[in-house]
């Protein structure tokens, strides 16, 4: 298997569709084999029912199911674990960030990184639709600790769209401590500190109006990049 798309959800039954059918339409005219995963993280509305619907209907599509929710960094966590693919690849159910820039990344992986994270903050990035201002306000200071304390090789660690080879997705992930918003820097310090190869790409980002990511949860983020600074003065990562 060359490629798993990773797709985490949580009562995601009302948008889930169109980037499933989007993702499909993309992957069905590559060269390569793939498989499309989505780990439903407890959902209480019909997303699983949803991805049940759409299995016959799109190659390699299949659920992994959490009956509890455990959060966006555990369901990734899953997901990079029990798939097959040499290279692994999570993006957002809302498809901010869509799966056409996996093109960018591939040329990365063949010269030899473990590692490419998409970026709304770096050359040639675009974000087509604005955050509101309180939250583009909180996130700069959010990413300001971040880079102060967890991981400060990069302006963005928050977009979701990484990508991992199969070697680089076991090591980093079986290390993974937090099951929420921070694992994505928990996640990127983890491969630093093992010296693993990490490359970037520019996005093109669309935010979803009916994001459901609270200010608050900001804060929170901001505590776990503390224990991710916490974690790596321990050696917990080794």
């Amino acid at each position: 298997m060359f490629l798993s798309v990773i797709i985490p959800a949580y009562n995601e039954e009302k948008r889930l569709g169109g980037t499933l059918e989007a993702v499909d339409q993309y992957l069905f005219r590559q060269p390569y084999d793939y498989e499309v995963v989505v780990v439903n993280d407890g959902s209480t509305d019909e997303t699983a029912k949803l991805v049940r619907d759409y299995a016959p209907k799109i190659k390699g599509l299949r659920l992994i199911n959490q009956e509890v929710n455990q959060g966006k960094g555990w369901a990734v966590r899953r997901g990079i674990l029990e798939t097959t693919g040499r290279i692994k690849i999570f993006m957002d159910a809302d498809n901010s960030t869509t799966i056409d820039h996996l093109e960018k990344m591939l040329p990365l992986f063949e010269a030899g990184y473990d590692v490419v994270i998409g970026s709304r903050r770096t050359p040639g990035a675009q974000i087509v639709i604005h955050q509101s201002g309180l939250k583009e306000f909180i996130g700069r200071l959010a990413n300001f600790w971040i880079k102060f304390f967890a991981y400060e090789d990069s302006k963005d660690t928050q977009a979701g769209f990484k990508a991992f080879t199969e070697s680089a997705g076991a090591k980093v992930f079986s290390r993974l401590t937090l099951k929420q918003w921070g694992f994505d820097f928990e996640a990127l310090a983890i491969a630093k500190n093992l010296k693993l190869k990490i490359g970037e790409i520019p996005i093109r980002w669309v935010n979803d109006p009916l994001s459901r990511v609270r200010p608050s949860a900001y804060f929170k983020t901001m505590l776990e990049a503390v224990q991710v600074r916490w974690n790596l003065t321990r050696g917990v990562y080794n």
